[in-house]
């Protein structure tokens, strides 16, 4: 804003001094005209704008007097061999005898001082020229046919915007604002270099390179630096850094300046991302070897990263290791010799020849200390960016003006600035050393720069060192090289250094961000049980598949741990060897009843029952051992059908002799003939018929739903409980039940004849076995209930042994003990005595 009203006082100023000397017949400058640093006249004429010196002091304003002259100083030696460069493309090409081959070009080159008034003024100088006074009318011609600069994007929206409604292109070789793109703001502007649009991003993706997640940013308040960082904010964001703080000042802002250096003081972030033009980073650079930071590592663009103005005794403290983006080195051959020798002898002595131009010449003595200094030029980079600019404006007038390899050029042709613009649009050209140049629908030249690195010499001196490229033009994937193994860090260091919010969440554990805070920083949490996560930085768990588990480090899924009673674990191997015990027991047992089968104590306690029941104890002690070992659809079947049947024969046979005591003692009463009702044909009948009605209960549950084994995935998340499903609950409970029903029948028979003669006093020892058998049965099904997975089947089999070892030892010891130890008991005339003793 304040731009259109300097511009709009000055036109106004202008045509009310037309209007107030209307009588007048010419146009005449209000004022004393802006005189050029450098110029020659020619057919036609180019303009240059360049900050020869980068410092500017206001004169006093009182407002009674003629303000003085701007006074600047500091030279920029960079900006000067802009200048140079200029005049040498500009003499080269009048030398040529095939552009612009009978044509001369001349230039008139403004200092503007770095100040954005200046450059106003250079603007309205090189417009109007240097005469006082114009005939006829003010409405004539520009003095120049297009305009070469300036350095910074500011001064050069500056240029456009004043030069733009007279269509006077401007070609800019180092203003590089994307802002600068708008061809409806600025329609005849043009730059032999890329847009930031290119510089950003590619900013973002250095940063993202390295890992970076954890960045500072400071920039230039100007149109440069605002336009810049806005697109690398955003670039930045898309590739997931964060930037802990973004700072701006302005080079006439030294308050500012020292609330940035405490902001650096304060953050953790350890790389800074530097969007300034060099003025603004000499003063950042001066601030912070001033405050002893050192040790950051810092990311520049082109306008300051190769500047040799920044190399100071000091600098290399707080800028060695910087690593940024630069525009490729010139290599302009037989300019090195240009300006020491050639420019001295011609350009420069116009203004010593000019006598309107001693003041100016006053001012810049110091340009002579430089007479014969050119070691700098080798590295020269922007003015390749100058050469190719003025190259383009020759091609340019070379087709306005119909030139002709014999013929030469029209010199009639009356050539009008906007002329030139709708030339430049389709120039392309190669120059010698093979580049080409063009200008895309923009106004701009394709994005290629040079990665370089602070290093230090040999010698000690600093060099930037390229160590990559990036080029815009190729496809993706191809844009960026970098030589990593070429970078020296901050420090000297050779590893790259860290920067970032939280440490990398490591495989095995995701990122929980913290509240209030950027995405990049966050808690690194362990994956729950179950999940894992096997890269770095992962922002969730992924869970594992239902038959895997995470391992202890939660980075891999590994199978789950298949866990069944087996027989090889130390549980599986005592319960086998219980079950064998017991089984040897009841073969010992059934021996021994064997070899005595004839004695009185074994005929008298029904001997065909006794070895029917000992052949379902043993059947009982090897149904424990099929549910030991991985359970399969047989096994899942054959356990729990094995277990009812023969547990149901087993309490059938104890069913059996407790009611042959009670009818043996029923038919010890006179007039009783109850035993024929109940001989040992009824007997094995009785066995057979409750035996068979579980048998029918198992075959239905086989057929309808029967047992399978199961992968148990509920009870323990760790591991799979291999196990047999019951398939019908009713099937089981059924099976379950009606052994239940049958054990407390036994035990209230066996109850009800525990006071017989104590030759019949089996059945006090059938109700003790009873006793336990139940007891053992009702405190399984609480535990079976609450035990986990194998501990189920192992209490299971636990109640089986211990409730055939309750039947075994106290239906059978007794007698064991009487045939093995008291075998003069064992006879029919002891039994009938005693008897006979207990009847009296």
């Amino acid at each position: 804003m304040s731009l259109v009203v300097v511009v709009g006082c000055f036109f106004l100023g202008l045509f009310g001094a037309f209007r107030a000397e209307g009588k007048s017949p010419f146009c005449e400058i209000l004022g004393s005209p802006e005189l050029p640093l450098l110029s020659k006249e020619g057919d036609v004429t180019i303009g240059g704008a360049f900050s020869i010196h980068s410092q500017i002091t206001q004169p006093p304003l009182s407002f009674t007097d003629t303000p003085t002259r701007l006074t600047c100083s500091s030279l920029n030696l960079r900006e000067f061999r802009f200048a140079q460069t200029m005049i040498f493309a500009i003499e080269e090409i009048n030398r040529s005898d095939f552009l612009l081959p009978n044509v001369s070009i001349g230039y008139r080159i403004y200092d503007n001082c770095g100040s954005t008034l200046s450059s106003i003024r250079a603007a309205m100088a090189l417009m109007n020229g240097e005469e006082w006074t114009e005939e006829n009318t003010c409405s004539g011609q520009s003095a120049v046919h297009a305009i070469i600069g300036e350095s910074e994007s500011s001064s050069t929206i500056v240029l456009s915007r004043t030069t733009g409604p007279f269509k006077i292109p401007v070609i800019s070789h180092s203003a590089t604002c994307e802002c600068l793109s708008n061809r409806q703001e600025f329609p005849s502007f043009f730059r032999t270099i890329a847009s930031d649009l290119y510089q950003s991003r590619a900013l973002a993706q250095l940063v993202k390179h390295f890992g970076w997640s954890w960045v500072g940013a400071i920039n230039s308040d100007s149109d440069y630096g605002n336009s810049g960082m806005a697109i690398f904010l955003a670039a930045a964001q898309e590739e997931g850094v964060c930037v802990e703080y973004t700072e701006k000042f302005h080079r006439t802002e030294p308050e500012k300046l020292k609330k940035v250096i405490e902001v650096i003081r304060k953050s953790t972030a350890r790389v800074i991302v530097g969007f300034l033009a060099h003025v603004e980073m000499n003063n950042l650079l001066e601030q912070m070897s001033l405050h002893n930071i050192t040790g950051l590592q810092f990311i520049g663009v082109e306008a300051w990263i190769t500047a040799d103005s920044l190399i100071t005794p000091t600098s290399f403290r707080v800028l060695g290791g910087s690593l940024g983006f630069a525009v490729q080195k010139a290599n302009i051959s037989g300019f090195a010799d240009f300006v020491i020798k050639e420019f001295w002898e011609t350009a420069f002595q116009s203004i010593k020849m000019n006598r309107s131009y001693v003041t100016s010449y006053e001012e810049n003595l110091d340009l002579i200390e430089i007479k014969d200094y050119n070691d700098d030029v080798a590295e020269l980079r922007y003015s390749g960016n100058i050469y190719k600019a003025v190259y383009a404006v020759a091609h340019s007038l070379h087709s306005i003006m119909k030139c002709k390899d014999n013929e030469g050029c029209d010199k009639t042709v009356r050539v009008s600035p906007w002329q030139v613009v709708e030339s430049l649009k389709q120039v392309n050209f190669t120059i010698k050393n093979g580049d080409q140049v063009w200008f895309e629908g923009t106004g701009a030249a394709v994005a290629r720069y040079e990665v370089v690195n602070w290093q230090l010499g040999s010698d000690g001196s600093v060099q930037f060192k390229p160590v990559g490229h990036y080029d815009a033009s190729l496809p993706p994937g191809q844009k960026f090289v970098l030589r990593t193994e070429a970078i020296i860090w901050p420090g000297g260091n050779t590893e790259v250094p860290v920067s970032v919010c939280s440490e990398r969440c490591l495989p095995g554990t995701h990122k929980v961000l913290q509240k209030g805070k950027p995405i990049c920083c966050y808690d690194c949490v362990p994956c729950a049980d179950g999940e894992i996560s096997n890269t770095t930085d992962s922002n969730d768990c992924t869970k594992c598949p239902e038959e895997y588990w995470s391992n202890q480090k939660r980075d891999t899924c590994i199978l789950k741990t298949v866990e069944f009673l087996s027989f090889t674990e130390v549980m599986g191997k005592v319960l086998v060897f219980f079950a064998l015990f017991g089984e040897l027991l009841t073969l010992l047992v059934a021996i021994l009843f064997w070899i005595n089968k004839d004695t009185p104590l074994v005929r008298a306690n029904n001997s065909e029952l006794s070895f029917l029941l000992l052949f379902s104890l043993t059947l009982c002690f090897l149904c424990s051992l099929t549910f030991i070992g991985r359970p399969s659809e047989w096994s899942c079947m054959l356990r729990h059908t094995a277990f009812g049947i023969t547990f149901v024969l087993c309490i059938s046979c104890v069913l059996g002799k407790t009611i042959v005591v009670l009818m043996a003692f029923r038919a010890t009463l006179p007039g009783s003939n109850v035993m024929k009702w109940f001989g040992p044909a009824q007997q094995r009948l009785s066995v057979l018929a409750f035996t068979l009605i579980q048998l029918v209960i198992c075959i239905l549950w086989l057929t309808i739903n029967p047992p399978f084994p199961f992968k148990n995935m509920k009870h323990y998340k760790e591991k799979i409980i291999l196990e047999c499903a019951l398939g019908s609950p009713i099937g089981f409970w059924a099976v379950f039940v009606y052994i239940g029903l049958l054990a407390i029948l036994c035990f209230i028979l066996a109850f009800l004849a525990r006071k017989l003669p104590d030759n019949f006093n089996e059945a006090k020892f059938i109700t003790f076995s009873m006793l336990i058998f139940c007891a053992v049965w009702i405190t399984f099904i609480p535990a079976y209930v609450s035990s986990p997975g194998k501990f189920t089947v192992a209490v299971e089999i636990f109640a089986i042994l211990a409730s055939s070892a309750g039947l075994l030892f106290c239906i059978f010891a007794p007698k064991c003990f009487i045939i093995v130890l008291k075998p003069e008991l064992n006879t029919k005339k002891h039994l009938m005595g005693k008897a006979q003793s207990k009847s009296l």
